[in-house]
This record gives structure tokens, C-alpha cells and sequence, in this order.
């Protein structure tokens, strides 16, 4: 527990984007506190890439490092916790946590992410992040040139397979269940080789989340080593909601160009904010949401 209630900034989520505005801030000499539970999305991810000076390090790593760096500034606080109400107060917003424990801050950023909403598929969620993956960029090269297979439908399914045979030139997608695909779609995927298979998926064999081979309903079994998948999601936190933050027709929150939000004095940044879900992107999106933030605090405290 922190002595310490009323703080400059708020920050709930403190992975990448929320360690890197704190940062920022800490740099700035502003009050800060982190909040977060201690679950990252990418928990169960071997390793990340396509981070410079960070390549192949595990995901844990990376942010213990930087949480190491950025609470050597004195004026950074950090609290295991998890945030579950939020509400705007006179002089700004007040975050109670599931401890009961409530904080003031001046401004708020949630660096929150999202919730992957996993299908139904035996073995599905034990190979996710491992070779059940989302991003070419940041899984494709580790499955480079293997069999691989994507679970998707419609417009989805074949915008991915466009972008996947990049990758690989063993590809088939996997609609599970009736397809979507038009006639123009089917005609190019059929062009470039790749299959589209209707069958309808009861389980993925794997070792220690490797996959081996995919289970149809109908018993029969098909080989694979990578499979693709573009999943729904939900806001991790419904906070940002509930203040009044507008959310775009995909669910995520909308911002500006400075990762400012809906309601004055709310930022958000990260995977919370755009489908592009990496470290470089997360830690770009808190710098620029924390320097931002520290102008309207500048501008608001001056005296003319």
C-alpha cells in the first residue's frame, strides 16, 4: 500500500505504453502512480521481436527491466493492483482498486489493453502467443516457410492469407465452419495456392503449445505447424466506459494524434487504442500520450 493519494498522474496499466509515459513523466518531474495487476496479454509469449535492442527477449524481461529503470525516479510510485471504478472529481479523477484503495490524479491514462476472447477450440488457448499467433510481424519470421493455416472468415480471412503468403507458400484457411469468401475472393485465393477448408475445427494436437496437427469434428486430422487467427476482444478495463471515453466501431478507444481521448484530461494509449498490437508501437504510444499530457499540465499551472 502507498501512504501517498493524490498524485499528478494516474496511471492504470503498467506494462510497455504504461511504463514508458511514466517514464516520460518521471522525467518531467511530475507525481506519479502506476496501477496494475500484474497480467500482462502476452504472459504466455516465449519471446518478442521486432523490437531493436530487445530482439528474441522474453516479454517478461523487457518490462521488468523497465520498471527497474523507470521507478528510479523518485517520483514514481508503483502499486500492484487492479483498478475497478473510476469517476471524475472537481479537481480530477479518483480510481478505487479492488483493495478498496483510492487514489486522486490530476489527469489519467489507461494503458490497459484488451481481452482476446479465444475460441472455443481444445488446445487453442495453450498454443496462443506460441504458434496460435495474431501478428506476421511480430510471430511470422520464428514460422517462416512452414505449413500454416488461418483461422478466419470472409473479408478477414482473405485480407490475412494476402499478407501471410509473404511468409509462407503452404497455406490454407480455416473458416470453421461455412464460408464467407465470395466468388472473386475464392478465384484469387485459388490462384495462390491456398485452400480454403470448410471443416469445422474440435482440437489442436501440440507439445507444450506447438502445434502439430489440427482434430476436425468429422475425425479426420490435417498437419500443421503455425496457424494465424484473428480473434474478437473486449476492453480489459470498462473504466474508460464508464467515464464517458467514445469507443470506435471496432472497440477500441478512440484517440487523437496525441492519444488524447473523448474526455478532457483522459488519455489512453497501447492495444487499447489500435489493432497494431507490438512492444514498439505500445512504448512509442505512452511517450507521446505522457509528453502530451505534461503540456496541458504546464499550460494549466502557468501564470500569465
Amino acid at each position: 500500500m502507498t501512504k501517498e493519494t493524490k498524485f499528478d498522474v494516474l496511471i492504470i496499466g503498467g506494462s510497455y505504453t504504461g511504463l514508458s509515459a511514466a517514464m516520460a513523466l518521471g522525467r518531467s518531474l511530475r507525481n506519479v502512480l502506476i496501477i496494475d495487476a500484474g497480467n500482462p496479454c502476452n504472459e504466455q509469449t516465449p519471446h518478442s521481436h521486432n523490437f531493436i535492442t530487445q530482439d528474441g527477449a522474453t516479454p517478461a524481461s523487457i518490462s521488468a527491466k523497465a520498471k527497474e529503470q523507470v521507478l528510479e525516479y523518485p517520483t514514481v510510485q508503483f502499486l500492484k493492483d487492479f483498478a475497478v471504478q473510476g469517476k471524475k472529481i472537481e479537481n480530477g479523477f479518483e480510481i478505487t482498486t479492488q483493495s478498496c484503495q483510492s487514489f486522486q490524479g490530476r489527469k489519467l491514462i489507461f494503458a490497459t489493453g484488451i481481452k482476446d476472447i479465444l475460441p472455443k477450440i481444445d488446445g487453442f488457448a495453450e498454443c496462443w502467443g506460441i504458434t496460435a499467433v495474431h501478428c506476421p510481424y511480430c510471430h511470422g519470421y520464428e514460422v517462416r516457410k512452414v505449413k500454416t493455416g488461418i483461422l478466419a472468415n470472409g473479408e478477414a480471412a482473405f485480407e490475412t492469407a494476402k499478407l501471410i503468403s509473404n511468409w509462407t507458400e503452404e497455406l490454407s484457411i480455416y473458416t470453421n465452419g461455412k464460408s464467407e469468401l465470395n466468388k472473386d475472393q475464392l478465384k484469387e485465393l485459388s490462384k495462390n495456392n491456398i485452400l480454403v477448408i470448410e471443416k469445422p475445427i474440435a482440437s489442436i494436437e501440440h507439445t507444450d503449445g506447438h502445434i502439430e496437427k489440427l482434430k476436425f469434428k468429422d475425425g479426420t486430422m490435417e498437419t500443421l505447424k503455425a496457424l494465424y487467427a484473428r480473434v474478437p476482444f473486449k476492453q480489459h478495463s470498462a473504466i474508460p466506459e464508464t467515464l464517458g471515453c467514445e469507443l470506435d466501431e471496432n472497440g477500441y478507444i478512440e484517440v487523437d494524434m496525441f492519444q488524447k481521448t473523448s474526455v478532457p484530461g483522459v488519455f489512453a494509449c497501447g492495444d487499447n487504442t489500435t489493432f497494431i498490437r507490438s512492444v514498439a508501437q505500445a512504448v512509442y504510444a505512452g511517450n507521446v500520450a505522457a509528453s502530451s499530457l505534461n503540456k496541458e499540465l504546464i499550460e494549466r499551472d502557468w501564470i500569465a
